[in-house]
């Protein structure tokens, strides 16, 4: 298999991301068959002129707007690897969908209209890479035509859009014009800007660096769901979930965090395969233990002889906070990461950036919509993350307010535990009692499904 990677496409709502994919899935000859002349026939059929952003935007409420409401993830392939490209949306009211799309990239490309230059937006979209800790960036100056391919323009939109950049920490890879309508610089090199002869934008891509393989990071993985079976005699009691990232073997000893419970694997089991003796990243499987220990729902597993992840209920953390109501002192809300889900509070507010300006406030007493912020929090249990230095999948999270996500983030520091109760470690009598009331269920009451 080819080295795959995962790159965002960001920016201003009609710079042209949407067409800039379909022109590369076109250009690239990665679309099913059929499909650019089922599209054009469409196009005739309703009168309409055709565009490579109709490729994507396959949604009715999205082509009559002219707007990507939500992410759409494509697959093409370059000469070099395979590439999962995200369109995000780019307009200020889709940014929770953009950074939710952003979060899983490990390169960008953030798109500017050279005909309309920097948008307040191109600023916010540069900062929520730089702040989900995306460094790999190529610039795409897009709609060249529309300035007759001026190099003053271009030179003029590089050395802002730079200045900026290095200002928020974000050290662009390149700079490329183009024309996506025209599929000028797409692919190849083009004659029609004669002024530039640097790469391509799909030749820039390929420059990008992959990250190093989630498998050759630390072993995590957050509980999912604790099953017993006892049909045919089943008695395996399956621990399930997504691996984040590194490998787990059969005969490793692995931690339950924040609990601390140890075990070692006794079987890898995948669902209507045969039960492998090692697992690997983004592969959904379950596990079972030669020990039984009491699981909870949502603790995070580790293996004993790695690095392991961060216990704590204190910690500092990069927001972007996308919420109707401010973040704000003495209120509760709900951090998610993983599957773990537990009680929230705004410790503090160190500082508060407009992103479109870089207009800094050390002095605020809540955070509104569209600002990024700098700040302390504190949980009501401890629960176990890592930084997002370190494995960048269980260091983001997310915050909830009431029903709807306001915000998210990314975790830099672990602070000193605040809380010394042993409330989430729990009884060891309690948990052996509960394994030996499973015991007794199961062997008087076999038919009795139960899950502890």
């Amino acid at each position: 298999m080819k080295e795959r990677m995962n790159i965002v496409i960001v920016g201003h709502v009609d710079h042209g991301k949407s067409t800039l994919v379909g022109r590369l899935l076109a250009d690239t000859n990665s679309l099913p068959q059929g499909k650019l002349e089922q599209v054009k026939r469409t196009c005739e059929i309703n009168s309409k002129p055709f565009e490579y952003a109709f490729l994507l935007d396959a949604l009715i409420d999205e082509q009559a707007q002219g707007i990507t409401i939500d992410t759409a993830r494509i697959f093409f392939k370059s000469p070099k690897r395979e590439y999962i490209i995200i369109d995000a949306p780019g307009h200020i009211e889709f940014l929770k969908n953009m950074i939710s799309g952003a979060a899983r990239a490990e390169a960008a490309i953030l798109l500017i209209d050279a005909h309309e230059g920097i948008a307040e937006n191109s600023k916010r979209h540069a900062y929520m890479l730089s702040m989900l800790g995306i460094k790999q960036v190529v610039v795409a100056v897009n709609k060249m035509d529309l300035v007759n391919y001026d190099e003053a323009v271009f030179n003029s939109i590089q050395k802002d859009y730079t200045q900026f950049l290095n200002e928020i920490d974000v050290k662009p890879n390149a700079f490329v014009p183009l024309a996506a309508l025209h599929g000028i610089n797409i692919t190849t090199g083009s004659n029609t800007i004669g002024w530039y002869n640097g790469p391509s934008i799909l030749e820039l891509i390929d420059t990008f660096r992959k990250e190093k393989e989630e498998d050759q990071n630390n072993f995590r993985m957050f509980v999912q769901g604790v099953y017993k079976f006892t049909a045919d005699g089943d008695d395996r009691r399956i621990i399930a979930g997504t691996v984040n990232s590194g490998k787990i073997n059969v005969g490793d000893e692995i931690i339950f965090l924040p609990s601390g419970k140890t075990s070692t694997v006794k079987s890898i089991e995948i669902y209507e395969k045969d039960s492998p003796s090692t697992a690997g990243s983004e592969e959904a499987i379950g596990i079972t233990l030669s020990t039984q220990v009491y699981v909870k729902h949502s603790e995070l597993i580790a293996r004993n002889d790695e690095t392991l992840p961060h216990t704590t209920d204190s910690f500092k953390a990069n927001i972007f906070w996308m919420g109707k109501k401010p973040l704000q002192y003495n209120k509760k809300y709900k951090l998610k990461i993983g599957t773990k889900k537990v009680d929230l509070f705004l410790e503090n507010i160190e500082s508060v950036l407009d992103a479109s300006c870089l207009e800094k406030s050390n002095s605020r007493k809540e955070i509104h919509r569209h600002e990024v912020a700098h700040c302390i929090f504190k949980t009501t249990s401890p629960f176990s993350f890592d930084l997002i230095d370190e494995i960048k999948t269980t260091s983001r999270f997310v915050i909830v307010d009431g029903y709807d996500i306001a915000g998210g983030g990314i975790i830099v520091e672990a602070l000193e535990q605040t809380n010394t109760s042993n409330d989430e470690k729990g009884s060891p009598d309690l948990a052996a009692f509960e394994i030996e009331l499973k015991n007794l269920i199961v062997k008087y009451f076999p038919h009795w499904d139960i899950n502890i």
